[in-house]
């Protein structure tokens, strides 16, 4: 009876792909660190990472990453101690990140492109103790150096960890040093002189356990002060381990994949679902460092040989649009995954035209690891949701007063699942708020779950616009927008307006050729209602964007009350 009106209540169960199971083993004694020792042992000589062309091998990247730990240990840092990296996606980043976890430290990824006040709030915030810098950044710390609470900063070279190549290095050099500006930094190390003095110690094993802080992500920095999520390493655990019950039953075992792994690994979606998943599995990350420079972008996957990839849709509306894109050999590409915002089905129709492939949309919070939802790793179109609950997952969706409601019913989508954070970090108030009282984490998002067992997300309950009482959803009006043939990006928010208390303000980029206000309001009407067609229509050659290509509406909402 039980099991009957949980599969009522439940129901996407009962649409898993078969072989997928509803639950992983949630107290699995493993480790991030046991995932890289595997890795170095069972596929010593795949490439773990490539960079410019260069590749390191499992067993060069452990080894990197134990001379990293002894550089740490020798400074005096103690287990539980943390370590901030300000990287893109450059080879050091994995071997660093890598080197912090195996001496049982934790994590704080930072946004390169963080502002002093931003970078300090983080490092303070976390207790760095030291912190990995890429060089482009270090005016930043100077910066912020008079009030930053960290003992040490490690300055890295784009160029390090690509071996002797010397025309190689040259041409890194070349590319990547005209954007630094000159900085001085007083108890600065550049990495590779923090190498030479990692290699004249000894690494001394840590034992780490599934309950160790791992990672703390910081969150919110786009809507607010930035709070830091506890993820221990049995949180992340819990969401490779449901990746690899997922890829599994589509791809069986296969030992030639390759990620391209064009978010930031400061994300939490490239960090776990790109960087640790292609360790559990010995698969390759082709890492991309800019990947606003399309040219190179282009260039770099066109040799790669990809089997999967994680984008945003900004992203992939951007790849999609560019001639050289469709030049590229897709016919090893088995995934395409999209998650970090919603995907608009514009742009999915695009990406399968030129890459034959859909995208697979996901979807998930840094303070869950991140993935929750996931669509069939087997469809051949894209659904338009963010798929299912995975293994061990539970989505309920609740009333403003935290009651549950019916399928079919829209509200605040809430998680629980083994991996959702621990809490906030030194916010206990804030750890409150973010929960139910029955343990679910609450998203922000506006969502429901249909009969099909499949999750749609509406919103975020902040985004959202009341008009005359009337709810919009800003992610209705944009994916209408961006269904236009001559709208290449669109953002929708509301701003105050004295007869209907909000109004519907969109921003647009144009393709080439443009379109009117009046063909833009004519395309609404007959798709929106009437209150949901934008009464104002901006057109802009750009919109604020995250470094990871999520629009910032919050900016775009700023703007607008000071209209």
């Amino acid at each position: 009876m039980v099991e009957q009106q949980t599969a009522t209540i439940r129901p996407w169960l009962a649409h898993y792909p078969q072989g997928v199971p509803a639950r992983i083993d949630e107290a699995s004694p493993e480790t991030i660190v046991d995932i890289l020792r595997h890795a170095a042992q069972a596929y010593p000589d795949r490439p773990a990472v490539e960079s410019f062309g260069v590749r390191l091998t499992y067993a060069e990247l452990i080894k990197r990453a134990e001379e990293i730990a002894i550089g740490l240990q020798r400074f005096g840092l103690q287990k539980g101690d943390r370590v901030a990296i300000m990287m893109p996606n450059v080879m050091a980043y994995p071997a660093v990140l890598f080197g912090i976890l195996l001496g049982g430290y934790t994590v704080v990824n930072i946004n390169p492109l963080y502002t002093a006040r931003e970078l300090t709030h983080q490092v303070n915030d976390s207790g760095a103790r030291v912190l990995f810098v890429l060089e482009n950044f270090a005016h930043t710390v100077q910066e912020a150096l008079a009030d930053l609470t960290a003992e040490m900063a490690i300055v890295v070279s784009p160029g390090d960890l690509l071996g002797a190549k010397g025309t190689l290095i040259n041409f890194v050099s070349r590319y990547i040093k005209r954007n630094v500006k000159r900085y001085k930094l007083p108890a600065t190390l550049p990495f590779s002189n923090y190498l030479f003095f990692c290699q004249q110690g000894k690494f001394t094993p840590v034992e780490v356990s599934p309950d160790d802080m791992a990672f703390l992500q910081y969150t919110g920095g786009t809507t607010g002060r930035a709070k830091g999520a506890i993820l221990l390493h049995r949180n992340i655990i819990a969401n490779v381990n449901q990746c690899d019950a997922w890829l599994r039953s589509f791809a069986g075992e296969r030992d030639d994949h390759v990620m391209v792994t064009a978010l930031p690994l400061y994300h939490i979606l490239a960090l776990t679902a790109c960087c640790i998943f292609m360790a559990k599995i010995g698969g390759c990350q082709i890492l991309i460092p800019n990947p606003r420079d399309f040219g190179a972008f282009v260039k770099t996957i066109k040799k790669s040989r990809m089997t999967m990839i994680v984008v945003v849709n900004t992203l992939a509306n951007a790849l999609a649009s560019r001639k050289d894109f469709a030049e590229v050999d897709f016919s090893r590409l088995s995934i395409a995954v999209s998650g970090g915002m919603a995907t608009q089905a514009a742009v999915a129709k695009k990406w399968k035209s030129v890459t034959g492939r859909p995208l697979v949309e996901g979807y998930g919070l840094s303070e869950t690891s991140p993935l929750a939802c996931v669509n069939r790793l087997d469809i051949d179109e894209f659904t338009g949701t963010i798929g299912y609950p995975v293994s061990s997952t539970d989505i309920s969706i609740r009333n403003a007063a935290g009651e549950e409601l019916p399928n079919g019913e829209a509200g605040e989508i809430c998680i629980k699942g083994p991996q959702v954070m621990k809490g906030y970090w030194n916010a206990e108030e804030e750890t409150k708020k973010a929960f139910t009282a029955d343990g679910y984490f609450r998203s922000g998002d506006v969502g429901y779950v249909g009969e099909d067992g499949m999750v749609r997300i509406v919103d975020r309950i902040k985004d959202m616009i009341l008009v005359s009482g009337f709810n919009v959803y800003p992610n209705e009006v944009e994916e209408v927008l961006s269904g236009h043939p001559q709208v290449m990006e669109a953002a929708v928010v509301g701003v105050p307006d004295e007869h209907s208390g909000e109004a519907v303000r969109a921003f647009i980029v144009a393709r080439e050729g443009g379109a009117s206000e009046e063909e833009l309001r004519a395309w609404c009407r007959e798709k929106l209602t009437g209150y949901k067609i934008p009464r104002q229509i901006i057109f802009r050659d750009s919109l604020p964007k995250t470094n990871v290509g999520k629009i910032l509406r919050r900016e775009l909402r700023d703007e607008a009350i000071k209209d």
